[in-house]
This record gives C-alpha cells, structure tokens and sequence, in this order.
C-alpha cells in the first residue's frame, strides 16, 4: 500500500511525534500560549451529544446511515448489529476492503455539523484470533466529506494489522491522496478520539489502562458538515493488480479472505473548544497535554 505515496500531501506532515510539528515559540505578535490551567475539556449534551450511541439496544442501528446505501456504493460488510452477536456493542465483520487514496470500504456514520470530537471504545481482532492476519486490517473511527467519490477527503484513527500486526494507523486524505502515519499498539481494547477543533485535525488514542497519547495533529481544512462514524476494512494484499486502481478496485467485490472484527462499546459526541489567540498547529502554543484535555472528556 505504501506504493503510491509519492505524491503525500505536506500537510499531513504535520504530525505530533514524528518530528514535523512545529514547535515555535510564540512571540508578543504571535500566537498565545494556552496552559492546563485555562483549557476546557470538551461539553457533553446538546444537539451533538444526542448523536451519542452507547449500543444498548437492538434497535441502535436506527441513528445510523451505511455508506453502501447513501450514496449507493458496494456493500462491503458482511455482518452489522448491535446488542446481538456482542451485548451492549456495535459488531462489525467486513468483507474484503479498503480505505487508502480512492478506495472505498464499509462506513457507518452520523452527518454532523461544526466542531466535534468522537469518543469511543472499540477493540479490532482477527475472526479465530487476537490480532488481524491479513495486511491492512485495520478498525476505528472516520470523519469524511459526502459524496467524495471524484476526490476523496477524510480523516481516520484505526487500529489492527498494517503492514505488521499491533498497529495504530493515523490517515489525512485529500483529494484522494492518503498520509499515513504509524505508531505500535497493545491489542485488546482501545479509546480512540477524532476531532475537529477550527482549523485542527487531531487523533488521540489510550490503550487500556494507560494514558491519552496524541497520535497526530493535521491543519483541517474540511467543510463544516461531515460524516462522522466507525470503519473496518481488511486483506489489501487480495486486491492484487487492482492495488493501482481504485476506480475498478471499488466497482466490484473483491474476493480474499478478510480476517476482522470490530466490537465497539460505546461512541459519544461532545463540542471542544479553543480560545482564538492560540495556534493549535504549534505545540508551543497548545501543547499535548493542553490539548489531550481540550479533546478528551472530562475523567475519560
């Protein structure tokens, strides 16, 4: 997959932990400085809150839109339910899929609009085993652009197998050009944050029993409704000749042999908040730990 990176955009360069963040002081003309003391952690309820699903119920499903029937693509998911093969959860299995540059795999998501952080608790495994066999079997969460079908623009957090097992895989696409970047992860289960703060993208990630790490910061430069909701998608190496091609690789069903499956405990959405005189591309200004309580929920 790795093969038609070349032309990766700059800004997804900007990638906290990998030696591209800009860490600038902040002048007396430049940005402020904003301290643990003064940030807020995002606010729970609202209108964006009751998009919230802590999978209860059989009936979950209704507040959820598939990809596959929205915009009429391929359905690419071989089992969805909640509080069924998993109680109190959303399981997914998919089929042979991807998400990378143009390519397309299973979405299930809620269109919302402004600032959002999504939380949830999700665990990826492979269908006999506890971690993904086939390469690029990865689970988690995704905002994207409707109807980018020409030119696709979206964000992801998943976690599996890449190119190696015990994976955490951060992604900014635009217009159908996909950053990669990789960090090592427990297996088991996982809380991932996507969120979009102004002009911030940003990905964090705690494995269990650990502490909230800020796995990348991207400048957003998305429109102000997206979809925002859960992917799985599994055994790149099955699509073959068709790597090279996303236009023939989405029009039919590729056959392979997809090893995934996805629990995911709850997903829960808040409105985060920064003060205009910070830049929080600059880690300087917003530092990890300022931001990780801008973008987490309060005792998360």
């Amino acid at each position: 997959m790795r093969a038609t990176m070349a032309g990766v955009l700059a800004v997804v360069g900007v990638l906290a932990g990998c030696g591209t963040a800009t860490s600038a002081q902040p002048t007396p003309t430049g940005p402020g400085v904003l301290t643990l003391k003064d940030a807020a952690p995002p606010a729970p309820g609202g209108e964006v809150g009751s998009a919230s699903d802590e999978f209860a119920a059989a009936t979950g499903l209704s507040v959820w839109s598939k990809l596959s029937e929205t915009e009429k693509d391929l359905d690419r998911i071989a089992k969805l339910d909640v509080n069924t093969t998993a109680k109190g959860s959303l399981y997914l299995e998919p089929k042979v899929s991807a998400w990378f540059d143009g390519f397309r795999g299973p979405f299930v998501y809620q269109e919302l609009a402004g600032d959002i952080v999504m939380h949830a608790r999700l665990k990826v495994e492979g269908k006999k085993g506890v971690k993904p066999t086939r390469k690029f079997s990865l689970g988690g969460l995704m905002a994207r652009v409707p109807n980018s079908y020409a030119k696709a623009n979206w964000m992801s957090v998943t976690t599996g197998t890449a190119d190696e097992s015990g994976r955490l895989e951060m992604t900014y696409t635009k217009d159908g050009s996909s950053g990669p970047h990789e960090t090592k992860i427990k297996s088991g289960w996982v809380e991932l944050v996507l969120a979009r703060v102004g002009r911030l993208a940003v990905a964090l990630y705690k494995e269990d029993g650990g502490a909230w790490k800020v796995g990348g910061r991207w400048p957003s430069e998305l429109p102000e409704v997206l979809q925002w909701g859960m992917t799985a998608y599994t055994d790149w190496d099955s699509y073959g000749a068709l790597k090279k091609d996303p236009s023939k690789g989405n029009a039919k069903q590729v056959k392979g042999t997809p090893d995934l499956k996805m629990t995911v405990d709850f997903v829960r959405f808040l409105r985060p908040e920064l003060p205009d005189y910070v830049d929080p591309l600059n880690t300087a200004s917003v530092p990890d730990d300022v931001l990780i309580k801008v973008v987490t929920p309060s005792g998360a």
